[in-house]
């Protein structure tokens, strides 16, 4: 029961201590630069805070003289939102060759992009949108027209979304160019798509490299503790229609995760279709080196320009209240995230300042924080030669004791 009790009131300490804050304790010191002292600045972490600061930033801090000033720490890694619900289809039939139908959208606030399910292959077909009040009305508000598309023949792809400007009519009349016809409409879901842009930091550099055969291959020296989420590719615009598997690898070549690439550009019937996606992203990670691949197949290597390796920025909020010249503090492994209040309420100001961060220096009182270690770890070497010593004192009094009783040896 004691030892129990023991233990417990440890482990209390244990769990509830924490590590101050000190000067003294932060390898790295700079200079902050506030943009506008009367309203939100910020400013971006750059490569020597991610090489010298805890991995998860936990140990930044931003000082007025002696004082900590609250921030917030923000991944700027932007979003999307899309929430699907399924539309019924009224009217769908065939109007002089082509294939008609209506929305009943009521009781959606608004909405900005339709999403059709085709049972069709290897097409282009423009689609024309309407907003309607009644589904019988001869004609209504043109929303625009969307080119709806399957290369499956070509692996290029495929789209069946309609994108129009935010809106709230009841009904939606849509018109389909010839080529698809009314049983091949299986379902429609609208949604309201909103999105906000991400935004980026520069991870590292690549650089092409000889590879295996049918392969495009790149190296690529990372920025030291900075997490990699993206890469990007740069091609040439004659570079079209192409879809190549991009394969990502660590140093020693195990594969860490595959994604591709893709540019389309086709004109078919006088309907022209512009697509690309170039850019693979990545499950966050930390790594000195990484390997890209290309796989081209039987076709020939792309001109790659550049790969790009790309992480989210990170930045630090704050009100600087009237101070025009901050002190930035980092490099203390062993202090925990702070915890302000500025962080848990914070809003975005659209207007934020940049405030400029001065070149990265040591800290000249950096002494480092005690050793906290137990003492055996602290002395490990002065321990094993105690215990040695110790066992060489019992194995001479044990030889002693057999000498000076010999009958008992013998017995």
């Amino acid at each position: 029961m004691k030892t129990t009790l023991t233990a417990l009131v440890v482990g209390f300490f244990l769990v509830g201590a924490r590590y101050e804050v000190a000067i003294s304790y932060f390898s790295r010191l700079r200079n902050v630069s506030v943009a506008s002292p009367d309203r939100q600045n910020f400013f971006v972490i750059d490569p020597d805070v991610w090489k010298y600061a805890r991995p998860d930033l936990g140990d930044v801090r931003l000082y007025d003289s002696q004082s900590q000033v609250p921030y917030a720490l923000v991944k700027q890694s932007g979003g999307s939102s899309s929430q699907e619900s399924a539309a019924k289809i009224l009217n769908l039939g065939k109007v002089a060759g082509h294939t008609e139908f209506d929305l009943d959208v009521r009781g959606l606030e608004e909405y900005g992009r339709v999403r059709l399910r085709v049972d069709a292959k290897n097409f282009i077909c423009n689609a024309q949108v309407q907003g309607r009040q009644n589904p019988n009305d001869r004609s209504g508000t043109d929303l625009g027209s969307s080119t709806l598309y399957d290369f499956t023949a070509e692996s290029l792809g495929s789209n069946f979304a309609l994108k129009f400007p935010s809106s709230s009519f009841p009904y939606l009349h849509v018109r389909l160019a010839p080529g698809i016809n009314p049983n091949q409409i299986k379902g429609a879901y609208i949604s309201n798509f909103s999105e906000t842009k991400a935004a980026w930091s520069q991870a590292g550099n690549c650089t092409a490299v000889s590879g295996a055969p049918k392969r495009s291959v790149f190296e690529c020296s990372l920025v030291d503790g900075m997490p990699i989420e993206r890469l990007t590719f740069e091609l040439p615009p004659s570079a079209v229609n192409f879809n190549r598997a991009v394969v990502v690898s660590d140093e020693k070549g195990s594969e860490l995760q595959r994604g591709s690439i893709s540019r389309v550009r086709v004109n078919r019937a006088g309907q022209t279709v512009i697509s690309e996606d170039l850019a693979v992203d990545l499950y966050p990670r930390t790594a000195k080196q990484i390997r890209v691949a290309l796989e081209n197949g039987d076709d020939a290597p792309l001109l790659i320009q550049q790969v790009q390796p790309l992480s989210f920025q990170r930045r630090v909020y704050f009100d600087a209240k009237g101070q025009s010249a901050l002190r930035l503090s980092y490099g203390d492994s062993k202090l925990e995230a702070p915890s302000y209040d500025y962080g848990k309420f914070f809003r975005q100001s659209p207007d934020a300042a940049v405030a400029q961060v001065g070149p990265a220096e040591a800290n000249s009182q950096f002494t480092g924080r005690p050793d906290d270690r137990p003492w055996s770890e602290r002395h490990n070497g002065a321990l094993w030669v105690a215990m040695l010593v110790a066992v060489a004192v019992l194995g001479g009094l044990a030889l002693r004791g057999l000498k000076s009783n010999p009958s008992s040896a013998a017995q």
